[in-house]
């Protein structure tokens, strides 16, 4: 599967009714309806939908109900498919059980509609979303029970949810899917852990194999040296570092699990992720953070306040944090117990800055873009911080460490600009907004810390290589909060971070330049602060005339 570039999102929409909606809404309602939909989601080559049996995937177009009435482009998306992989995993072991489901209010346009707010950012149109709950009570809706039914029995061609490469190119026999989906509805989520911590353990165990190997090689090889049947020794070495270093491809290949391949497709895009790290403008974050000392100050204060399931989601921090487990060890519980500690009045602040600096930590882990899109349905981590002014200041660094340590990855730094909106405190706010007005507000401190997580997210936010329709309307917002910025005389380090984010802004929009020689302070009035600082002004300069 490949794992690059932007994939096609489409929905598709099937009418359950078959056409009688249109015919016999007006007369069994009282009012006009066109359809009653059954939605799934096409991407990687694969339809994806979800039923009374949890989540399948077949081939486009073919289930029971035949070719959809609409295929709708929702978008593109630059998600990778091993994150998609165990985004989806996730949902088919937690909230899209098969025994979750519920015809009314948790069906296939529910998992649509989650689907691609975490691939593209959009929501699924609104007269699927709205279609009111009454018209599937009515005889009509109840009339559909039988296709209902039967979309919701196993498909042939399909397979509860999971994921083989290339899967479109080769499509097993229905007795197999059949006994497929039997088998992943049965499964539970602690048994997805469990294989997972097996995998390690597999991983670890090999590690270790081979490298008590090295050591008896290199053991045999100093008795070598010192006459100890050099020959024989050597002979025998040899041999075990060839068995012990996979000599043998083969051999390895038959001992591979799927629960290995997995841990290998991670470790594909672990690479990947690195190579555009390469790639791009380094961002700057903050590294020097003793996970171990935030958790056990966060332990010392929540510990007697928290109910069991929040005390296992400490746990599962722990575990993340400490143990190298990934993202997916954080379960169903782990946002509630974020959302607890933030919101509680209870809590002191000391305990949310705990909390919010181990979260920093895990902001430079390559898999926490899991953590964050779980949090996409109720925005506990960025509602807080749409709130940054009204917390102490001790809360608002340990907030912006956070921020700007998620720019370390580029997936995680994408989250931080998406544009889709939601309502918060009466008031219409996105990611874009909310990491902007943090970035404003903290550049704007008189805090000397916050000014240097604020130039520091800044200059993440201007290095960004994104389109530049994104920062339209919120480059004019941060330029002006750097030209006030430049008037307090920063430092050599800040007023660089400071420049070089200027300088990739004069051109994203005309009206920056117009700013700069209105507001000032010109940039020229700096030139001498150092050599690195004169070259982001030599660019500013060629659009400010």
């Amino acid at each position: 599967m490949d794992d690059s570039g932007n994939h096609t999102v489409e929905l598709y929409i099937y009418d359950l009714s078959q056409g009688m909606a249109t015919m016999m809404s007006q007369m069994l309602l009282g009012r006009q309806i066109d359809g009653i939909y059954h939605t799934a989601v096409v991407v990687f080559g694969r339809e994806f939908f979800y039923g009374s049996h949890g989540i399948s995937s077949i081939t486009p177009g073919t289930t029971v109900l035949g070719k959809p009435q609409k295929k709708q482009k929702i978008g593109e998306t630059f998600i990778p498919y091993q994150v998609f992989k165990d985004y989806v995993r996730g949902l088919a072991e937690s909230t899209f059980r098969g025994a979750c489901y519920n015809l009314l209010k948790h069906n296939c346009n529910t998992f649509s509609e989650d689907l691609c707010q975490f691939l593209c950012g959009t929501s699924i149109p609104k007269y699927i979303l709205d279609l009111p709950q009454e018209i599937l009570s009515t005889p009509l809706g109840q009339s559909l029970a039988p296709l209902i039914e039967s979309l919701e029995a196993p498909q042939p061609g399909s397979s509860a949810f999971s994921f083989e490469p290339q899967i479109a190119q080769r499509e097993t026999s229905p007795g197999f899917d059949a006994l497929n989906t039997e088998i992943e509805a049965a499964r539970q989520h602690s048994q997805a852990l469990d294989e997972r911590r097996q995998a390690i353990n597999e991983k670890l165990a090999r590690k270790e194999r081979k490298k008590n190997g090295e050591k008896k090689h290199k053991k045999k090889k100093s008795k070598s040296a010192t006459g100890n049947s050099s020959g024989e020794s050597d002979q025998n070495s040899n041999s075990m570092s060839e068995a012990e270093n996979g000599n043998g491809t083969a051999e390895v290949a038959a001992e591979m699990l799927p629960s290995e391949q997995a841990l290998e497709d991670e470790a594909a895009e672990k690479r990947a992720e690195e190579e555009r790290k390469r790639a791009r403008d380094p961002p700057i974050v903050f590294k020097d953070i003793d996970a171990k000392t935030e958790l056990e100050g966060l332990v010392k204060l929540v510990d007697d306040k928290l109910v069991e399931d929040e005390k296992v989601a400490l746990e599962e921090l722990h575990q993340y944090l400490l143990f190298g487990e990934g993202s997916w060890a954080l379960g169903d519980s782990f946002l509630v117990f974020v959302g607890h500690v933030l919101r509680d009045p209870e809590m002191s602040p000391e305990t949310r800055v705990h909390l919010l600096r181990a979260l920093a930590c895990c902001a430079l882990k390559d898999d926490v873009i899991l953590l964050l899109h779980q949090d996409r349905r109720d925005h506990v981590m960025m509602n807080y911080a749409q709130d940054i002014d009204k917390h102490t200041p001790e809360e608002q660094q340990a907030l912006a460490l956070f921020l700007c340590n998620l720019f370390e990855n580029t997936n995680a730094s994408e989250w931080l600009l998406y544009i889709s909106e939601w309502q918060f405190n009466n008031q219409t706010v996105s990611n874009i907004r909310i990491t902007t007005k943090a970035a404003v507000h903290c550049l704007l401190a008189t805090c000397p810390k916050l000014q240097d997580l604020g130039s520091a997210i800044v200059h993440n936010l201007a290095c960004k290589d994104v389109k530049t329709v994104v920062f339209d309307d919120i480059s004019v917002e941060i330029s002006m909060a750097l030209l006030q910025f430049f008037q307090q005389q920063p430092d050599e380090e800040r007023l660089f971070r400071g420049m070089k984010a200027l300088s990739k802004f004069v051109f994203v929009s005309p009206d920056i330049p117009q700013l700069v020689q209105m507001i000032g302070p010109n940039p020229k009035d700096f030139k001498g602060k150092s050599g690195r600082v004169d070259e982001m002004i030599e660019i500013i300069s060629k659009k400010v005339r």
